[in-house]
């Protein structure tokens, strides 16, 4: 299990860089943790204390199979079960682009986290705005395999997009660490044209 578990990070490169960001003790809020697994992985191999938020039931059951505690809730509803700054850190993977208000949960994940960890997917990657401009039609990639009538992300946003965002919230952005399969360089120098996704270390500001 634990040799999958790392394989499947090979595949999330998102997930391998929020691993890197627990400390062994830290109590880590995962929303929309999905079966838990990569929870599971944070709490065996990392010593973190770990809890998850997830709404599907099929995937709450996945996660007690797999041991992980688990919270039924909707990611739009209020985080009422966490005081302020109980987590240090709350993880937020690949999924902001389908909350209907990504302002509010933002708001309400640095409320209850030290620090945040959000990645999420860069809509203004050099292969979405190619489609765009040459084929006319929503783009389609690795990243993005929907097609735009059945896709679960409804807020397209680009890393200048959640810079711009944070900057509104009076969110500090403590750390950026853009992620590309290819062009290393070109992805460091110009992540948002270069880097397919991000991920975002977050605070409140003071």
């Amino acid at each position: 299990m634990v040799e999958s578990l790392y394989l499947d990070l090979k595949a999330r490169p998102d997930l391998e860089v929020i691993s890197r960001l627990v400390d062994p003790g830290h109590r880590v809020l995962d929303l929309g943790c999905g079966d838990g697994i990569f929870l599971k992985m944070l709490r065996e191999k990392r010593g973190a204390e770990v809890l998850g938020m997830e709404i599907s039931q099929v995937e709450i059951a996945k996660c007690i199979a797999n041991g992980v505690p688990v919270i039924q809730s909707d990611l739009d509803d209020d985080l009422d079960f966490a005081e302020d700054g109980s987590f240090d850190l709350v993880i937020l993977s690949q999924t902001l682009q389908q909350m209907r208000r990504p302002d509010r949960l933002l708001r309400r994940l640095v409320r209850v986290g030290k620090r945040g960890a959000v990645s999420f997917i860069n809509f203004g990657h050099f292969h979405c705005r190619w489609q765009l401009m040459l084929a006319g039609s929503m783009p389609r990639t690795t990243q993005i395999p929907y097609q735009w009538y059945n896709t679960p992300n409804i807020h397209l946003g680009t890393i200048r997009d959640f810079r711009r965002l944070c900057k509104h919230l009076g969110i500090r952005i403590v750390q950026e660490i853009p992620i590309g399969f290819s062009f290393p360089l070109l992805t460091a120098a110009w992540p948002n044209l270069f880097a397919v996704g991000c991920v975002f270390v977050i605070e409140r500001a003071n």
